[in-house]
């Protein structure tokens, strides 16, 4: 409840903002909300939803595309579990009492910094699609057979489809994500989710 409460104060923000400027600029702001959801597998579930503040600023314009690089901090919730009791193998230390452990269901957090490149093509007036890559650091706060607790890294690949309305734009964004740690922990199986994600920004 109180970080949709802040959420919806930066959003006030940035809307007041754009109301005190009379020209537009090449920087756009905005919220999204995401959830998703594991791969269909036999080793673990994985269930997350997920806010994201974002920070737009188009660096190139041509007459088919546009080309933006996008920040974004984001807070992800996640519920975790182990499904295969074996995923554990006998050589890791005290591995009876980490499969009991580990299979328990467990919640994890993850606060990321994503940032992305994206390449847009307008579609008419109001209309565009677009695909994004995004790659960024992250601190998660559980441990898991899959991940070591600490740093860990976030890659998503989106395809999105938006719509104009003034200043306004609305968004909708089908992703997939990994994350792992990229060897730097003990445990570096990582997640792959399939998302979608619904947000709205407006320009600056």
């Amino acid at each position: 409840m109180i970080l949709r409460q802040i959420f919806f104060v930066l959003f006030l923000f940035a809307v007041f903002q754009l109301k005190a400027q009379e020209k537009s600029s090449n920087f756009r702001v905005g919220l999204s909300y995401g959830f998703g959801s594991e791969f269909s597998n036999t080793d673990y579930t994985f269930e997350n939803h997920f806010y994201k503040a974002q920070l737009y600023y188009k660096i190139k314009e041509t007459t088919n595309f546009v080309y933006e690089v996008l920040i974004q901090p984001e807070i992800n919730f996640g519920k975790h579990q182990l499904l295969n009791y074996y995923f554990v193998k006998p050589e890791t230390p005290n591995f009876e009492q980490k499969r009991i452990e580990y299979m328990r269901l467990k919640e994890v957090r993850e606060y990321v910094l994503n940032v992305g490149f994206m390449v847009r093509k307008p579609i008419g007036k109001i209309f565009s699609v677009y695909a994004l890559g995004s790659v960024g650091p992250l601190i998660t706060d559980t441990e898991t057979e899959r991940m070591s607790k600490g740093f860990a890294f976030a890659d998503v690949f989106a395809l999105g489809f938006t719509v104009d309305y003034n200043k306004f734009r609305f968004d909708v964004r089908p992703s997939v994500r990994h994350v792992s740690n990229a060897g730097l922990g003990s445990s570096n199986a990582g997640y792959n989710t399939k998302n979608i994600e619904f947000g709205i920004s407006c320009q600056l």
